[in-house]
């Protein structure tokens, strides 16, 4: 997804002894092993609802001008019913399948060739890379290439754009709700299969956790890494492509459709470009840190992030763009020059808390932050075939300031995109609202996972980094520590 968190450690040696030291019990990380009936009654409120809320909101715009209230009080005072509201709703046509799966298809070619980028471009990593460590101890190799891709796809589109003319570049906006149904199948036929995958055939048998409950192991996922082939890893397609290489694309056909509607492109619509552009690169960019993220290093794959990257992201995610075609809004010089300063602040925030954090892991704690060595705590942990693992848990620079401090640049970022908006509509304020829920969750699992993994020395470490978020804001009883 697009919100990707760090844990300030960095992976040190290991021991063949497999002795338990400070860190938890071997096979303590990752996802749970049993499932309580709180988070039972998560699993299944999101199973159920939330393809519904992603079918509300896009049905909001097309049908209502993207008033989130108005289908409410219209089927409430008996001025429509739901199955008018369903029978206007675009169904799945033969163009949009065709688009959504030469999409696709075109991203799982571009997602197989090897990187040429990281050749030619300085400090970019791309071509073969490491992962993290799993649970059951195993390191996978990844060939990082979504730099490439999201070029190449950019490439070609501003080509079609300026030159071919092939397809109009509104084409996405104009099939966005047929374009739905696609996206939901094969959310749902990914999801379907690596379930059975897990069972039948699955890659690493040793990464795999079943909780006996189906809902649960259905969202969540079974399988750490599911893979066809050795190359072919469907945790780290479907988290960077399809969704996120086509976030700016949607948001280029928002802007189109707004010219051709409106006769020009608002100063919004531009801002909203821009700064999630500059995220989406970024995340393309440190691909291979990413491969350090909860996504990869923790997440098992299930609908979650199947159905999620396929559906939730590429459609609540680009929200605000959807609104200015609708509501094209021109903010004034100097309200623009702010919400632009304020997601370039957050950004910077969130990518030199990473960059330190990524630095420290490199070099083992032998670099500087901020002009001096860093501080840190020495911990250990154990994987489930038994090795110790040796870590250590930064606390200086922005580590050192608050927990999770690169989610407070990431909610800077996200409210800047929302402001880019206006304050008219409620309904492009749902992504900040979204991502704090999502960050202040993210949060409670990391850390009680952490607590987990390094037992005492988890608990050192947040004496010493007591704040979360941000600097004086304790926010005592959010999971461990």
């Amino acid at each position: 997804m697009a919100a990707h968190k760090e844990t300030p450690f960095s992976e040190g040696g290991r021991n063949k002894s497999g002795m338990n030291g400070t860190g938890g019990s071997k096979g303590q990380w990752g996802r749970a092993w049993k499932v309580d009936w709180i988070s039972l009654a998560g699993v299944i409120f999101l199973l159920l609802f939330a393809p519904l809320i992603v079918y509300y909101f896009i049905m909001a715009c097309d049908q209502y001008n993207c008033s989130l209230t108005q289908p409410v009080i219209h089927v409430f005072m008996d001025k429509t019913h739901l199955l008018e509201i369903w029978n206007k709703t675009p169904p799945l046509t033969w163009k949009a399948a065709t688009i959504y799966s030469t999409w696709v298809i075109f991203q799982v070619f571009l997602f197989m060739l090897p990187d040429f980028c990281h050749k030619f471009l300085p400090f970019y990593q791309g071509g073969l890379q490491e992962g993290a460590v799993t649970p059951a101890g195993k390191v996978l190799k990844y060939h990082i290439n979504g730099l490439q891709a999201w070029l190449i796809t950019h490439a070609l589109w501003f080509a079609n754009a300026y030159h071919f003319h092939w397809f109009s570049p509104t084409v996405i906006f104009d099939n966005w709700i047929p374009l739905l149904w696609c996206a939901n199948i094969l959310g749902y036929a990914v999801s379907v299969y690596v379930i059975i995958k897990a069972y039948y055939f699955p890659s690493n048998a040793k990464d795999c956790k079943f909780t006996g409950n189906f809902f649960y192991d259905f969202m969540m996922g079974i399988e750490f890494n599911p893979r066809i082939g050795e190359w072919f890893d469907f945790k780290l397609f479907f988290n960077g492509r399809p969704g996120i290489v086509a976030w700016t694309l949607i948001n280029l056909s928002y802007a189109a459709k707004q010219q051709e509607l409106y006769g020009q492109v608002s100063n919004s619509m531009i801002l909203v470009n821009v700064l999630q552009a500059v995220y989406v690169l970024d995340f393309f960019w440190n691909e291979t840190w990413y491969l350090k993220t909860i996504d990869i290093c923790h997440d098992h794959f299930g609908w979650y992030l199947g159905w999620g990257d396929c559906v939730w992201l590429p459609y609540m995610y680009t929200l605000q763009g959807l609104y200015l075609v609708y509501h094209p809004v021109h903010l004034a010089t100097g309200n623009a020059i702010g919400i632009l300063l304020l997601g370039l602040v957050g950004y910077y925030i969130f990518r030199m808390t990473n960059h330190q954090k990524d630095l420290f892991r490199r070099t083992d704690g032998n670099c500087k932050i901020w002009g001096k060595k860093p501080q840190y705590i020495e911990c250990s942990y154990m994987s489930a075939d038994g090795t110790k693992y040796y870590s250590k848990l930064l606390t200086s620079g922005f580590w050192g300031m608050a927990r999770h401090f690169n989610y407070t640049g990431d909610l800077m970022g996200s409210l800047a995109y929302c402001l880019s908006c206006g304050l008219q509509h409620i309904l492009p304020y749902f992504y900040i609202i979204y991502m704090t829920i999502l960050l202040v969750h993210r949060c409670i699992r990391d850390e009680h996972r952490c607590s987990s993994k390094y037992g005492k020395d988890w608990k050192r470490y947040t004496d010493a980094v007591p704040y979360r978020l941000l600097p004086g804001l304790l926010l005592k009883g959010w999971g461990a520590g």
